[in-house]
Order: C-alpha cells, then sequence, then structure tokens
C-alpha cells in the first residue's frame, strides 16, 4: 500500500466507524476512482484496532465502572451501571449472531455501489425523520431490556453495506426517546464488544494465511485510525447536541447521489 492510501483509508475508517454516514460507501469511493485494490485483512485488523483503542479510552471512566459494577453484579450487587453493561452485552448479542451466520452471503452479494448507494440513501432518511420527530427525553440509563433489544436488532441491519451502525443504532435510540447525545454515546458503547468481536474474527482468519505484512502500513494505519476516531467522538458528542442529525442526514443524500451518479 502506498503512503496516501494508508493515510486516506485509516483516517476515513476512523472517522465513519463513528459518525451515522456510513464507511462502506466512503471505503468504496477511492478504490473506485483511484483503481486502489482492497487493503487487505492485516490492514482492516489494525484500523478496526485504532477505532476500538479509541472509544474505549474516550469512554475509559464508564468502561472502568461498568466494568467493576458487572462483576460484582455476579454476586448480587446491581446498580445503574451493572445494568448499562448488561444492557451492552444483550444488545450485542443479534449482531454477533447475524455477523457469524450472513457475514459470507453479504460479503459475496450485497458489497457493491448499487446496495451501497441505495441504503446510503434510505437509512439517511430514516435518520432524518427519526430526528424530526423523536420526543428526545430519556438518557442512556434509562433504556429497558425490550428498547435495547430493539436497537440490538436494528444493528443487525448494518450488516448491509451502507447502512452505517452507528447510524442505525442512533435512529433506533431517537425513535424509543433517547436525547441525541444519549443515543449517539449507548451507540458507541454498543460498538466496544462488536468492534471486539469483529476483529477477533478477523484475527483469527488471519492467522490461518502465510502472507507478508507490511508492518508500516499496520503501525500507521492503527495509530491514524486511532486519532481521527477519538477526534470524531469527541467533537461529533459536542456538535450534536446543538447542530442535531440534519447535517449528516444531508450528506448521506449528497454521497448516496454521487455513487448513483457516478457509478450506477
Amino acid at each position: 500500500m502506498g503512503l496516501i492510501e494508508i493515510i486516506v483509508l485509516a483516517i476515513l475508517q476512523g472517522l465513519t466507524e463513528f459518525l451515522p454516514i456510513s464507511s462502506s460507501a466512503h471505503l468504496i469511493l477511492p478504490s473506485h476512482v483511484f483503481g486502489w485494490q482492497d487493503q487487505g485483512l492485516a490492514f482492516d485488523v489494525a484500523v478496526h484496532a485504532g477505532s476500538l483503542f479509541a472509544v474505549v479510552l474516550y469512554f475509559r471512566k464508564e468502561v472502568g465502572r461498568m466494568a467493576v459494577s458487572w462483576f460484582a453484579s455476579l454476586f448480587g450487587k446491581h446498580d445503574s451501571e451493572s445494568k448499562l453493561a448488561w444492557l451492552i452485552i444483550l444488545g450485542t448479542i443479534p449482531a454477533g449472531l447475524a455477523g457469524l451466520i450472513f457475514n459470507d452471503f453479504i460479503e459475496g452479494n450485497l458489497r457493491n455501489v448499487t446496495v451501497i448507494s441505495i441504503t446510503t440513501i434510505l437509512f439517511g432518511l430514516l435518520l432524518w425523520w427519526a430526528d424530526k420527530n423523536a420526543k428526545q427525553t430519556k438518557g442512556e440509563y434509562e433504556i429497558t431490556v425490550k428498547e435495547v433489544l430493539v436497537i440490538g436488532f436494528a444493528q443487525v441491519l448494518a450488516l448491509i453495506p451502507g447502512t452505517s451502525r452507528s447510524g442505525i443504532t442512533i435512529t433506533a435510540g431517537l425513535i424509543l426517546g433517547l436525547t441525541a447525545k444519549a443515543a449517539a454515546r449507548f451507540s458507541f458503547l454498543l460498538s466496544i464488544p462488536l468492534i471486539f468481536a469483529a476483529g477477533g474474527y478477523k484475527t483469527i482468519e488471519l492467522s490461518q494465511q502465510i502472507i507478508p505484512v507490511d508492518w508500516t502500513a499496520i503501525g500507521l494505519g492503527t495509530l491514524l485510525s486511532f486519532i481521527s476516531a477519538y477526534a470524531c467522538i469527541h467533537y461529533f458528542l459536542i456538535l450534536v447536541e446543538k447542530i442535531g442529525m440534519m447535517p449528516f442526514v444531508i450528506y448521506r443524500l449528497a454521497l448516496g447521489g454521487i455513487l448513483i451518479a457516478f457509478f450506477i
């Protein structure tokens, strides 16, 4: 991989992992425009690791409290932190199982420009509707088991390229009455076990391949993905309370239109 390719793809991964704008749509654009090859499994693992480090570091206090409370809950001591930890685990299960079952089918049949452009627009419009009509009164600690299951099954849709994992979980959270900031925070926390599981699965795949590894690309990709993801989380949580979701909706519609105009 060339230096420019490493920089662009790593930053795109870090930003689009948490913004509700679809990572698939952004990663497919440079590959078509510049004729870049697939970045490979090792680089994919690296940039996802960077994103994982960023979200864990940003929410280190929350993650620490939840971890301690979750462990205490195993011995009968329950509080709001342990409840949130259990809900995050529960919300991860649907997408985790669906990923194991349908991953090969999705990779072989749905990772194309047509699907990505349609889902980018369709789920952008759904985000607009949720942002416009939702009550937005609850915090993440007020989520119920039924509501987290709705968000968890909504996250399954993110397996379809172009949907955006953060976009669909934030959309579901808004529909259920969460504030925009609470929906975003819960979406980011929900990403931790899923990114960890996906990274672990890809690492197992990687260990079964005998291929040379470009450690410069791996190290730089991890670092840039980490920096861009951390900055994205920080500024998105600040901006979302002030500007809402409409700028991201407009961006998704424009991006979907560009994909259709140029590639379909």
